[in-house]
């Protein structure tokens, strides 16, 4: 029963006065007038007499979160017409508002929704204006995945700070307060209000394949402190910080993504190692907690995702850390939250475990008729879905959007990617990256005695938004410092041919900077090091990913910790490597040695410095 109907077409610029005045008329004279940056509190009695008036298809709707592909509203290319016709039943994100009344549009960048923040700005106005538009139209919560280092869906020219491992081993609250009040203007400025951040787990498992470098680290009291204070600058510029992923997604070795992780956590280690960071959000007043899609049998043994498990969720969320604010599932095409029941299960279980916000169902036809039939056959009452569409409301009360639902082409070149905001994102990085090895004091490399550098390495897919490739960052960013830089790719599992290469181009050069990527036992990057320090030139290695690759390179003379290969946390490294900033940055995780991991080879806080 989808809608294939032609949706109009036109271009998705900022509404006039006139058609903003007409479109908000009924929604704003419902509420108060707001501040700038966050609404006074909602009153609740009128956002109650909004609910009031709504019908239930349109109460479903506020529920849920949705992808939609295209970079305009209404005129997206063909392509993405075709991928919403295939996926949604729909044309555009006009059409989507139009249909399901959805409360909430995601954007991603393998979406075409933010090729450039100009852009992204008149994509959210699009999406604003249809849905203001419509009978009893309401403002639409728009949120994204900017994390900031590997997680990113908003690049370049926007101000992209390092991730959340690199802050934890600056260690500075500042900084992580500033990187929320920055890259929560900027968000703000491109119409997005809402943001998936930060991770609050506290990653103890060095195998993690999912959190890894996103959390700030393994000691949960330092966690606390950076969590609750990016919370407090991104809520502070308007934006509703996400702390995630509730209970505690740090020690696992299954991505939620493709498998159902378990967590073996105790209830006491839960609460000692898990839930201080949570519980920080909320005293910091974190406007929305995202679930995990994972099963932690000492908080629920019925077998269920936290997702769903009402134990969890209510009696542990809500009641006992007395968290009222929205509460948002991950998203719900994920395995994790599959692997027992089907996709129209889900959005009804999630909710009658205290979920407001259904993210991203795979299929969302599916999903909102399986919540409307459960209230009209009594599965779900109108009065549970009711309580999750007033804090929903709330929310975007708070958040200003009655008030003021649309953005400005000024404010976008005022505000995103401003030589201020990208100043502070490189001072930031400076206090990141860490000294692990330096042998014979080889750091800083004098450009006298080693003017002529080659870069090798790995070369992953650069991270959303920036440059890339790492080797090439790398080597232009030793240029500019006054050295002679090449670079080499050899990727992340060198042949022995691409080996051979490296060593005959090392033999060339002065020294050389090696890019590691996660280094296994088995993999060739172990090998490329140790030959290129066979050569006997000077070898610096920048671990570019998990700080824990130095574990398996005994033979290097000198390594850093980048935490992540985007173009600030590598130029910052460069920095380092070239003596214009003194490393800083602490391990906020541990290292075990390669061959004894019960055996810590670096602790946390360690880090050198010149």
């Amino acid at each position: 029963m989808h809608d294939t109907g032609t949706g109009s077409t036109g271009n998705t610029a900022q509404p006039s006065r006139r058609t903003l005045l007409a479109a908000t008329a009924g929604a704003t004279a419902a509420l108060a007038a707001a501040g700038p940056a966050r609404a006074a509190a909602p009153d609740d009695s009128r956002l109650r007499a909004l609910v009031s008036r709504m019908t239930l298809p349109e109460k479903v709707g506020q529920l849920f979160v949705m992808r939609v592909y295209g970079h305009s509203a209404t005129a997206p290319d063909q392509a993405d017409i075709d991928a919403n016709l295939k996926e949604i039943g729909v044309r555009t994100a006009a059409e989507l508002v139009a249909k399901y009344r959805v409360g909430g549009i995601i954007y991603f960048a393998w979406a075409h929704n933010t090729r450039e923040p100009h852009q992204i700005a008149d994509l959210s106005n699009g999406i604003q204006k249809a849905s203001l538009e419509l009978p009893r139209g309401l403002p639409v919560l728009i949120s994204t995945d900017q994390e900031h280092g590997i997680v990113a869906r908003v690049g370049k020219p926007a101000t992209l700070f390092p991730g959340a491992m690199a802050v934890g081993a600056g260690g500075s609250r500042s900084d992580a307060r500033t990187l929320g009040r920055i890259a929560g203007a900027e968000l703000r400025a491109m119409g997005i209000r809402q943001d998936y951040s930060p991770v609050a787990d506290v990653n103890v498992n060095p195998a993690n394949p999912v959190i890894g470098v996103r959390s700030f680290g393994a000691d949960p009291r330092a966690v606390s402190a950076l969590v609750a204070a990016e919370v407090a600058g991104y809520q502070g510029s308007g934006v509703a910080a996400t702390a995630k992923h509730f209970p505690g997604h740090g020690d696992t070795n299954v991505d939620s993504h493709t498998g159902f992780p378990t967590i073996t956590h105790s209830r006491e280690l839960w609460e000692r190692l898990d839930a201080p960071p949570f519980r920080a959000a909320i005293a910091a007043g974190i406007d929305s907690i995202m679930t995990a899609h994972l099963m932690v049998p000492a908080l629920d043994d019925s077998g269920d995702p936290a997702t769903l498990s009402r134990p969890i969720l209510t009696g542990i969320l809500r009641e006992r850390l007395g968290y009222d604010g929205v509460v948002v599932t991950d998203s719900l095409g994920m395995e994790g939250v599959r692997t027992k029941y089907g996709d129209d299960r889900v959005p009804v279980l999630a909710l009658k475990a205290g979920v407001d916000q259904l993210l991203n169902p795979p299929d969302l036809d599916l999903a909102w008729n399986a919540v409307l039939t459960a209230v009209r056959e009594g599965e779900l009452t109108e009065a549970r879905l009711d309580e999750s569409v007033l804090r929903v409301l709330r929310l975007k009360s708070r958040l200003g959007l009655f008030r003021s639902p649309y953005v400005s082409q000024a404010g976008v070149g005022r505000t995103v990617g401003t030589r201020a905001h990208l100043a502070a994102a490189d001072r930031v990085a400076e206090r990141t990256t860490t000294l692990l090895v330096n042998e014979g004091r080889l750091l800083p490399l004098s450009r006298r005695r080693y003017p002529k550098v080659l870069v090798v390495g790995a070369d992953p897919a650069s991270p959303s938004g920036t440059t890339g490739p790492p080797t090439g960052v790398l080597a232009g960013a030793l240029g500019e410092l006054g050295f002679t830089a090449t670079a080499l790719s050899t990727g992340t599992a060198p042949s022995a041919a691409t080996i051979a290469k490296a060593v005959a181009a090392a033999r060339d050069a002065d020294a050389v900077v090696v890019a590691t990527y996660n280094v296994t036992a088995a993999g060739g990057q172990t090998a490329l090091v140790e030959q290129l320090v066979a050569t006997g030139r000077p070898v610096v290695a920048v671990a570019i990913r998990n700080p824990y690759d130095v574990a398996r390179l005994p033979s290097v003379p000198a390594c850093l910790a980048a935490y992540s290969w985007t173009d600030v946390e590598l130029r910052a490294a460069a920095r380092v490597i070239a003596g214009r900033v003194k490393p800083r940055g602490k391990l906020p995780v541990a290292v075990q040695r390669a061959d004894d991991p019960e055996q810590v080879l670096y602790p946390i806080g360690y880090g050198l410095s010149y």
